[in-house]
């Protein structure tokens, strides 16, 4: 049973108790905290499967870390061979989150952008100086400025690398995006979660209870521990369950036992050349053909050693993961249309309208996409922090580019759906109308039969009429009906004669 208005209260307090936020709180989290500055934050806790890639044009190097090794991992400088490197963090657990802000000096509101899962799309600029004048060192900030003005002028000639060698290691550029995959149904988050489960799941201890079935009885392995990707209708939802529930239930996926994912992506490009990349829970999507290209001598992404660049490739590969959204919804929605066309009911406009609910919503998601894109592709002042290369700026055409297509695609299945309600209900009201018409026709021709009975039914006694017989009435009856019909189908008999 869907809840009333007047439960709203509770509604509003079960979507805001992940953080457990007091009005007036510190902004933000302090990775020199242990707790960030908020008593929940320790107990978000999970299990992570985090990946680490050096490499440069002639070697590269894969190594895999829990979180307490990628902590200590994280205390060891970088190998003077290694030109680039990436990190690439499967889960979100404050332990790992706080140490990587530690190590690379991120800002405590981009540490509170990747754990808030109700955040937009967005791209970000973020440079230690700024910060100094924050904090009332606004004297050695300016001093930074006018030698990174002097050296800017005796090295007007430099390529981008020199530029970013000038920044300061703190940095950065933060990107927040969803990423859609269309899964089995199986695969998906579903009705036996609330829209709040993830944090629910890190606050407590995981056990051996989370792993899937064909894994219980063995050791679990971080993935196996992490919970599953959230449907569509789940994220970003509010709390009413039951609503929720009807929606994947009702989708046009779930006959077919598919669904749609969504979760939340947080991207750090950092001035040391370096790109970190936290997933929810589903990294593999994105590390499989990353790995395969950077294990690939000669590619672009392996020969460049350009950060930017291995963040316009996840970019890319977020992007291109949503490509299949577009052709699975044409296959349904043609499937619909023929049905429309055929034997038009008002069901079908209700499971149109569900479809445009969920077209809506991941347009809501991707269209904020193109405006980072263009973002990144015209960032270009190195007073903002991390230099984004020509190369990679070439190739964000590329993703923006299929940004668009998909966008464009989406929002012609989305019309293409409103037509069809259209059609569906001028196909009723043409029906309804067309009986109505035989109903008026069929009236209109014993009109004439009810005035002859009701003259003849008259209760007179002095009637001769009445003494004529059957024949009488009939005689009169017949020739009035078959005048009636005639004057009526004047205008057809004359478009068939002519």
């Amino acid at each position: 049973m869907f809840r009333s208005i007047q439960h709203s209260g509770d509604i509003l307090l079960q979507r805001h108790q992940d953080f457990d936020p007091q009005p007036g709180a510190e902004p933000g989290f302090d990775p020199d905290l242990p707790d960030g500055g908020h008593a929940s934050m320790p107990s978000l806790s999970v299990p992570c499967e985090i990946t680490v890639i050096d490499f440069s044009a002639e070697r590269m190097v894969k190594r895999h870390f829990d979180n307490q090794a990628f902590i200590a991992f994280l205390q060891r400088p970088k190998d003077d061979w290694a030109c680039c490197r990436w990190i690439n963090v499967n889960g979100l657990s404050w332990d790992v989150l706080q140490a990587v802000g530690s190590q690379k000096g991120l800002h405590q509101l981009a540490l509170e952008d990747v754990m808030n899962l109700r955040n937009r799309t967005k791209a970000d600029w973020c440079v230690f100086s700024f910060f100094h004048y924050l904090f009332g060192e606004a004297d050695d900030a300016d001093d930074a400025d006018d030698a990174d003005d002097a050296d800017d002028d005796d090295d007007d000639d430099d390529d981008d690398d020199d530029d970013e060698s000038r920044y300061p290691n703190h940095a950065y550029i933060v990107l927040t995006l969803l990423k859609l995959v269309v899964h089995q149904k199986n695969d998906v988050q579903t009705s036996s979660a609330s829209p709040s489960s993830l944090f629910n799941f890190l606050r407590r201890p995981p056990t051996q209870a989370d792993a899937p079935e064909s894994e219980k009885g063995r050791r679990p392995s971080p993935t196996t521990l992490l919970p599953p990707p959230r449907s569509l209708h789940r994220f970003h939802a509010s709390a009413n369950e039951a609503r929720t529930a009807m929606m994947e239930r009702e989708s046009l996926l779930a006959p077919r036992n598919m669904a749609v994912s969504a979760e939340q992506v947080s991207i750090f490009l950092t001035s040391d050349n370096t790109a970190v990349s936290f997933f929810e829970a589903s990294a593999a999507d994105v590390e499989r053909p990353m790995v395969t290209r950077l294990a690939t001598a000669g590619t672009i992404l392996r020969a460049s050693c350009d950060a930017s660049l291995l963040v316009q490739a996840l970019l890319d590969a977020i992007v291109d993961l949503a490509l299949p959204l577009t052709t699975v919804y044409s296959d349904l929605l043609g499937d619909l249309e023929l049905d429309v066309l055929t034997a038009p009911s008002i069901s079908q406009s209700r499971s149109l309208y569900l479809c445009i609910a969920e077209i809506n919503k991941m347009l809501r998601f991707l269209q904020p996409v193109d405006g980072l894109v263009n973002a990144l592709r015209h960032h270009r002042s190195p007073d903002d922090g991390v230099v984004v290369s020509s190369v990679t700026r070439t190739y964000l055409a590329d993703v923006l580019d299929h940004c668009i297509v998909i966008c464009d695609a989406l929002q012609q299945l989305k019309q293409s759906s409103e037509d069809l309600i259209g059609l569906i209900f001028n196909t009723i009201s043409a029906t309804q109308n067309e009986s109505m018409r035989q109903l008026t026709t069929v009236t209109i021709i014993f009109l004439p039969l009810t005035f002859i009975t009701g003259f003849f039914g008259q209760n007179f006694t002095d009637f001769p009429e009445l003494h004529r017989g059957i024949w009488y009435f009939w005689a009169c009856a017949v020739p009035t009906a078959v005048a009636t019909v005639l004057i009526l189908m004047h205008d057809m008999i004359y478009s068939c004669r002519s």
